[in-house]
């Protein structure tokens, strides 16, 4: 399989047709070899457009969605981005190449590890990877924080690790249900409002607890 052509085919049929108009973004997604970031086995579904496991309950996104969640970031070359739930270390990698420099943070160990070895055999250095718990995210602050998969409640620390004028991308979910949301800080003040649709899987752990009635 020729992994370049399915990229270019990817950006063609599911970025350029899905809002995404930003240049650097589209740049961005045709550079990153996806099928480096999902496992062996599935590398040959790397560019279709659906959510792709990668066991344990853990997804690599959509492209589509990526595209737009960090389009909708706003990334400058001089940001400093965290992105919670780094997974396999996809989407953290479309951002390093808008970005001055990205924490990647990953909970897991073993996903963390398979991250880090990816980003250096493709020589991407401005990435480090961290593993920590995923709600405390990581020390701050930083201009963008994306969520790497669905919340369905999103933790007042991730709003907490923005610099003043940061964006908080992530998709919310509301049972079946997910919307692409940006949180905006001014000072002490933050702002949201929510963008488009996604039917993103949610981070195991970011479940909304259930609520007894006695």
């Amino acid at each position: 399989m020729d992994f370049n052509v399915a990229r270019e085919k990817m950006v063609a049929s599911q970025i350029r047709t899905s809002e995404v108009t930003d240049p650097l973004v589209v740049d961005a997604m045709s550079d990153v070899p996806r099928e480096k970031f999902v496992p062996a086995d599935k590398q040959s579904f790397a560019y279709l457009d659906e959510d792709l496991s990668i066991g344990k309950g853990r997804f690599v996104m959509e492209p589509m969605i990526v595209a737009r969640l960090i389009q909708l970031a706003e990334l400058q070359a001089t940001d400093s981005v965290l992105v919670i739930g780094a997974g396999t270390g996809y989407l953290a990698a479309v951002a390093a190449r808008m970005a001055e420099s990205v924490v990647a943070l990953e909970s897991d160990s073993d996903l963390a590890g398979g991250a880090a070895k990816t980003y250096a055999e493709l020589g991407i250095e401005n990435v480090k990877v961290v593993v920590g718990a995923l709600k405390s995210g990581w020390t701050g602050p930083f201009d963008a924080v994306i969520v790497d998969g669905a919340v369905e409640e999103l933790p007042e620390e991730f709003r907490a690790q923005l610099k003043d004028g940061g964006r908080l991308v992530c998709v919310v979910r509301e049972g079946p249900v997910g919307r692409a949301t940006l949180v905006t800080r001014s000072g002490d003040s933050y702002g949201s409002r929510q963008e488009f649709d996604a039917m993103t899987p949610c981070l195991p752990g970011f479940e909304k607890q259930a609520q007894f009635v006695f």
